[in-house]
């Protein structure tokens, strides 16, 4: 495998993030004719992608197929929380696509003009609950979470798994004091696998990736606060051609097929 992972970044301090939705287009990035990452491709040479962390799975597997099927182009990836790398791309960071887990976050880097054309929704997620494997505490619902003694991880609130958090909690009508804010989703994650928290609110993908150490459990306020993923090539792309070719096969039967297997859903 090719394809690797950079390490993210440090970043100081976060962006405050707006409440609004930036301009991403309905169009679906699955469906359509592959474009020009299939076979024959012109792709070629190295192709930077900042992409959120709840990504980290899918985005892997679906750089080693764009590599597969592009020879003479190799994928290096940078995934942290989505408010950190738009703040790396907007301090002039050289990168040719970002993937954020909110229209929020894209918001930033297409406000600053960092993008070129519109961002597309390729993906959307929804918060579970994460619990250590037999979930030891029975906590079941988000009221559970603000039980006596009960130590739960989430997402600072600027980054969008923490943004989501506060949306579901919210519509469930329930106020929680988190032991620990997080920087990201696998940040929050971790804490649960570690054994220092006894849940954390994040992405479903998240919780199925590390069935092996997690349980998650479903509730339906969070169908109120599913994030949609916008990607967008950038305007100083080190490689747009490359960029180019990269948005076209997340538009692929087999990119989307990649995505639905680790949890997300269709946008």
């Amino acid at each position: 495998m090719r394809a690797r992972r950079l390490a993210a970044v440090a970043v100081a301090a976060l962006l405050a993030l707006s409440g609004c939705s930036s301009p991403v287009s309905d169009e679906p990035v699955g469906g359509g004719s592959p474009g020009p990452a299939g076979p024959g491709s012109d792709a070629a040479g190295p192709v930077t992608v900042l992409a959120a962390a709840s990504l980290t799975e899918s985005f892997t597997a679906i750089g080693t197929k764009f590599e597969q099927l592009n020879p003479s182009a190799e994928v290096s990836f940078s995934f942290g929380g989505s408010a950190g790398l738009a703040q790396q791309i907007t301090a002039g960071a050289p990168a040719d696509v970002f993937a954020a887990a909110s229209a929020a976050t894209m918001k930033t880097v297409t406000d600053a003009g960092a993008a070129t054309g519109t961002p597309v929704t390729f993906a959307r997620n929804q918060l579970v609950i994460a619990v250590p494997k037999g979930n030891p505490k029975g906590l079941t619902t988000p009221a559970a979470l603000a039980g006596s003694g009960v130590k739960v991880a989430l997402c600072a609130e600027q980054v969008p798994c923490g943004a989501a958090a506060g949306k579901a909690l919210s519509a469930a009508g329930v106020r929680l004091m988190p032991v620990t804010l997080e920087q990201d989703v696998k940040a929050a994650l971790a804490k649960v696998k570690l054994g220092e928290v006894d849940a954390a609110l994040v992405y479903r993908t998240d919780a199925k990736a590390a069935a092996a150490d997690v349980d998650s459990v479903e509730f339906p306020e969070s169908a109120g606060a599913v994030n949609d993923y916008p990607v967008v090539a950038l305007k100083d792309a080190p490689n747009p051609a490359g960029a180019t070719a990269f948005l076209a096969f997340l538009r692929t039967p087999e990119a989307q097929r990649i995505l639905t297997d680790a949890g997300f859903q269709q946008p």
